[in-house]
Order: C-alpha cells, then structure tokens, then sequence
C-alpha cells in the first residue's frame, strides 16, 4: 500500500464521513460511488468471521493470529476520514439545517436522485424483474419519509439501539443513517454531543454502531454476492422514496425557487464529478 492509495482511501472517507453526518445522503452510497463499496464490506466482514467469531469460540490465540490478516492499509485510512469529517462537519450541519433549510435539503435532493441513477447501473439489464424490487424500496421509503418524528429519550439503551440501528442504514447505498436518526428523534442530539466531544454519549453510540455493522455485514455480503441485481433495485427504490424527506423540508421552508433548483443541480453534478473522478 503506497502513500497515494492510502490518500486516496483517506479521501474517500472524508466523503463518507459527510455523506453518514447528512439526514438523506448515505455513506454506503459514495462508497459505491468511489469504487470500494464492496471491498468495504469484506473488510468489515473479515472482522466479523476473523475476529469477533473466534473470540466467541473462545479462539483467543487464533483471534489474535488472526488480527494480521485484516485489511488495515484500507480499513485505517478509510476510518480516519471518516472520524474527521464527523468531527469536522457537526458544527457547520447543526448551522445549516437551523439557518439555511431550504438550499440545504436541496442539495440533499439533489445528490439523492444523482446517487439513485448511479445505484441503478449496478442491478443489471433484467428492468422488469427490477422494477419489482424497486417499487417496494420505493413504497418503503416514501412510508418511513412521511413519519412524524418519534419523541424518543437519550437513555443508554436508546442511544445503543439507535447506533446499531442508524448505522446498518449508513452502510447500505440508498437508505441515510442520519436520516434514520432523524426519524428516531435523536440526530440533533448526537449532532450536539459529537460537536461538544460528549464523550460517554458518543462511545454508547459508537458501542452500538459496532455491533449493528459487525451483525449486518454477514447478510449484506450475502446479498450482494448472490443477490445482486434485486438488491441494488431494491436499494434504488429506497433513495427515489427518500426523496419526499427533502421535498417536505423545502416545502415548509421559505426560499427562493431558483436557489433552490441551483442548489440541488449542484448537488446533481457533485456525485457525476465523484464518480468519473475515483472511477479513474
């Protein structure tokens, strides 16, 4: 792994760490986007099967034989951007989602549809058999989008469940972590307590997050490998019927209408550029 390879896995996590601290942009998605979507979850399912197994089996000394195998030179760097952009990013997000609503959630939007067109070239030439799977990932979102806000507490147990929760969300392309959060009633919370380092809040959460993502690995990476095609139809349809999420926001937010279409053609053209620049 030379040093340009480690940058470049450093970049791209800094676009994830943006993407996963964004209610309606998926990390997952920009991993996809970039190259690494399915390098990132053999990674994370060789921890699991390497690791977390033999731990389990009472293995220690092949667990720790086993912890050389690991892909570090991409997990590292990958994890570092992404830490950074969350540390980074909370401040400016707690200001743009309160101050700028509207033009935010129509970049939102924007980068939403770009991603949903590009998740769509990976599900194959089988359009009809797709569309099956793409309707219920659409109907699905479109029914999550409309949900009120749930008043949940910020206790232990709701702060563990919701990183387990969000972060199976942040790691499929298609569906946001941190709109799930939304929706739980706990993102201007973590937003709040990544921004003012609230330590014992933020290693419940991230306790949660590693658990969520080692369970869910395994049967992602089953997905993929045999179910493609309908997976990534299914996936397209949750990021068209997130879109109503966005729509809502801008809706009941005054703004200029021009702005507004600026804004989320940017956002447009933002996942375009990615794509063309790190497939090269």
């Amino acid at each position: 792994m030379n040093l340009k390879e480690s940058l470049l896995f450093f970049l791209r996590g800094l676009f994830m760490g943006i993407a996963d601290i964004i209610p309606g942009v998926s990390g997952g998605t920009i991993a996809l986007i970039t190259g690494i979507y399915e390098r990132l979850i053999k990674a994370i399912n060789d921890v699991n099967e390497l690791i977390i197994k033999q731990v389990f089996k009472k293995k220690i000394t092949k667990a720790c034989k086993n912890i050389l195998k690991l892909d570090f030179g991409f997990l590292i760097p990958l994890a570092l951007g992404i830490a950074i952009a969350m540390l980074s990013l909370s401040h400016l997000m707690d200001y743009l989602l309160h101050e700028q609503t509207a033009l935010t959630y129509a970049f939102f939007f924007g980068l939403i549809l770009a991603s949903a067109i590009f998740v769509y070239k990976h599900a194959g030439k089988n359009h009809w058999k797709n569309l099956i799977f793409g309707m219920a990932g659409l109907v699905l979102s479109f029914w999550i989008a409309g949900l009120s806000t749930v008043n949940a507490s910020h206790s232990v147990i709701i702060l563990f469940l919701s990183g387990a929760i969000a972060i199976c969300a942040m790691i499929l392309p298609g569906i946001s972590g941190a709109f799930i959060l939304v929706l739980l009633g706990q993102y201007e919370f973590i937003i709040g307590a990544i921004k003012n380092l609230m330590l014992d809040k933020i290693v419940i959460f991230g306790a949660g997050a590693v658990v969520g993502i080692l369970a869910f690995s395994k049967l992602l990476n089953y997905l993929l490998k045999k179910h493609k095609p309908a997976t990534m139809s299914f996936l397209t349809g949750l990021m068209l019927g997130a879109l109503r999420k966005p729509y809502l926001e801008i809706s009941a937010s005054y703004g200029s209408l021009l702005q507004v279409i600026i804004v989320a053609v940017i956002g447009f053209g933002i996942v375009f550029f990615l794509e063309r620049k790190f497939n090269k």
